[in-house]
């Protein structure tokens, strides 16, 4: 499902993509942790690699990839992952529910969106 509108708003570092009923406002953090690129998602079921310490990430540019998707280029040097329009309208429908998960496997595993975070376990 093709957006009618695609706007990227540099400030707040969030793409605004609107359909007919719809608009979602999707975070550049949100969007680098949930990149559709093998990095992230792993070569097969299940092999997806977490992704952490993303808080401040940016998008630089973004590039149109034909009629069909996005091309994401981001300040930490991720720029493998096409966004399809597909794939960008299941990541805005499924905001709430992916970000949930996304920060309780943080929580699971230790890590931390920020950075300059760590986490000491004590045994």
């Amino acid at each position: 499902m093709k957006p009618s509108s695609i706007k990227f708003h540099r400030q707040s570092q969030t793409l605004e993509l609107a359909y007919l009923s719809e608009i979602f406002i999707l975070p550049a953090e949100y969007l680098r942790v949930f990149s559709p690129s093998a990095e992230v998602q792993g070569h097969g079921p299940n092999q997806q690699v977490l992704q952490h310490g993303k808080l401040n990430v940016q998008i630089k540019s973004l590039e149109a990839q034909g009629n069909y998707a996005l091309k994401l280029i981001f300040n930490d040097g991720h720029d493998s992952g096409i966004f399809t329009w597909g794939y960008l309208y299941e990541l805005g429908k499924n905001q709430l529910n992916n970000w949930t998960d996304y920060e309780e496997r943080l929580r699971e595993t230790g890590k931390r969106r920020d950075p300059a975070e760590t986490v000491v376990r004590l045994l």
